[in-house]
């Protein structure tokens, strides 16, 4: 989990928490109808709206957004740069034990793949692009469900609000009953607001930026594997992919050691 998140999660709610504790205690904050018509209804109604498989997928969605590894831009371009010495020293068939090698990035080993296969650069460069817009597109589905839950969320506390007012208009003769009835009015909107604000809108953005971050070093990769595929010259390639990075991440000229990159 990247340190991002974790400050985020742990000041959110070590905050809210501690605004309620010194207000009168945590206990009155628990309902637990209100939590199930919240959570309940939440899920509820996004199976409703995606087929139950892409639902599954939700857990690996959220490892997606809190433990995705940092992309290593500088470690790639030193990486294609020596594929293409390699390339023009001994020839594309010398790049297949690296397309079999796990610790590469799988979709650097894909065009390898491609390469070693004698595909030509227009060829693999459509490949390339059309894998990346298929992720793109997977992204976003995982990105789009947590958003409409976090859209739902609100709105499941407004039905349980409205739940709540009915049952205390109902037993108003009752004045023990009117609380409880409020309590699960007022606690079903504060539930699915912090569901809602703390957890699914926040995650469906942090999809979002994996993904851009994961589709940015893919570009920058397929720009190498094409390289390699029309024999272009080293210094040029390193030149075009440093184009990809800010300038206080490049190389400087005759410089052999990379700086830090994302």
């Amino acid at each position: 989990m990247d340190l991002a998140t974790i400050l985020g999660v742990v000041s959110a709610f070590s905050l809210v928490i501690a605004a309620i504790a010194t207000g009168g205690g945590l206990a009155v904050f628990f309902n637990l109808p209100s939590l199930l018509i919240v959570v309940g209804g939440t899920f509820g109604a996004t199976l409703i709206n995606y087929p139950f498989g892409e639902f599954l997928r939700l857990l690996r969605y959220l490892k997606n957004a809190l433990f995705r590894d940092r992309m290593p831009l500088n470690a790639s371009i030193d990486l294609l740069v020596k594929l293409v010495r390699e390339s023009r020293k001994e020839g594309i068939l010398a790049l297949e034990n690296r397309s079999n090698d796990s610790s590469i990035d799988p979709f650097m080993r894909q065009g390898l793949v491609l390469l070693v296969d004698g595909l030509k650069a227009d060829t693999i460069e459509d490949i390339l692009f059309l894998d990346m817009e298929s992720m793109r597109e997977r992204h976003e589905l995982g990105a789009h469900i947590f958003a409409t839950m976090g859209t739902v969320a609100p709105a499941m506390g407004l039905v349980g609000t409205l739940i709540g007012l009915v049952q205390m208009l109902q037993t108003m003769d009752d004045p023990s009953s009117i609380g409880p009835a409020m309590a699960v009015a007022l606690l079903t909107t504060f539930y699915g607001a912090v569901l809602a604000n703390f957890i699914f809108l926040p995650l469906a953005g942090k999809l979002r930026r994996r993904s851009q971050r994961e589709l940015f070093l893919r570009k920058l990769i397929a720009e190498g594997i094409v390289a390699i595929a029309r024999g272009d010259n080293p210094q040029v390639v390193q030149y075009r992919l440093e184009a990809f990075l800010p300038p206080s991440w490049r190389k400087k000229p005759g410089s052999a050691v990379a700086r830090r990159g994302k």
